[in-house]
């Protein structure tokens, strides 16, 4: 009987170490060829009062002669740091994602670049992922462009207020890249969706960016569109995200062939 018992709990342990090893492998996007794919596109409108920029008196900083090169600056040092960024009533760097997709096109292959630059990071806004396991370099890189100043870009996992450090690489002088692509395979489906970039020497040098577990999504432009193509028809639940807004999540049909045209509204916290 005991061996028996013994069996049966094994044969347990076996079929939760099966559905954990599947789920697990259900949760990795497929590349695949996509046949009649539609496309959606629309526009983020915003709604409320535009927050105020976070006015950055240079002066208590480093390198402030310097970092007062910004075109931003004013007489006094002082900068205006926009987190919100709207224009006729369109949120711009907005990033709209397309949720649980699991097979579909291939990723882009264009590395996704944060320059440090005039004292601050371009974009502000944009989207990182998880490398596969066959991929240890030129996902994401970070470029100083500054001669003669030390940057410390930090990157970090946020969930509210907690913070979790993926990378913390130097980059002393102009033209130094540090390619943080094998720090992010750190990151976790059930914990990981923001990305934030700092500079550890200057502290309001700032950028975000949503993790993604798809290629389908797309960052609204300097009009506060977007599009994002090759989708496979179906029905799909679509985010918009903003790190400094929120999000809002809709129901959208995406139809073969064709362009499903669908707005979104964010309001100001």
């Amino acid at each position: 009987m005991k061996r028996k018992i013994a069996s049966t709990s094994a044969i347990a342990m076996a079929l939760i170490l099966t559905v954990a090893t599947a789920q697990a492998k259900k949760s990795d996007y497929v590349e695949t060829e996509v046949k009649e794919g539609g496309s959606l596109s629309g526009s983020v409108l915003f709604t409320g009062n535009v927050p105020a920029p976070i006015m950055e008196d240079l002066k208590k900083g480093k390198n402030t002669d310097f970092c007062a090169n910004h075109p931003d600056t004013n007489a006094d040092k002082i900068r205006p740091r926009y987190h919100v960024r709207v224009q006729d009533g369109k949120l711009l760097d907005a990033v709209v994602y397309v949720e649980e997709i699991e097979t579909g096109k291939a990723w882009s292959t264009t590395p996704t670049t944060f320059d440090f630059k005039n004292c601050d990071i371009f974009p502000k806004v944009s989207v990182v992922h998880k490398p596969d396991k066959g991929t240890n370099d030129g996902l994401v890189k970070i470029e100083n462009q500054d001669p003669n100043i030390l940057h410390n870009p930090h990157g970090y996992s946020v969930d509210g207020a907690n913070r979790k450090t993926l990378f913390n690489k130097p980059l002393p002088s102009k033209g130094d890249v540090a390619d943080v692509t094998k720090t992010l395979k750190r990151l976790k489906k059930a914990k990981d969706s923001h990305f934030f970039l700092q500079c550890d020497q200057h502290n309001f040098m700032e950028a975000d960016a949503k993790i993604v577990w798809n290629p389908y999504y797309a960052v609204t432009d300097d009009k506060g569109s977007f599009k994002i193509d090759n989708i496979p028809a179906g029905n799909y639940k679509v985010t918009v995200w903003h790190p400094y807004v929120g999000e809002t999540t809709q129901e959208v049909t995406v139809t073969a062939g064709k362009d499903s045209v669908q707005d979104f509204n964010l309001a100001s916290k």
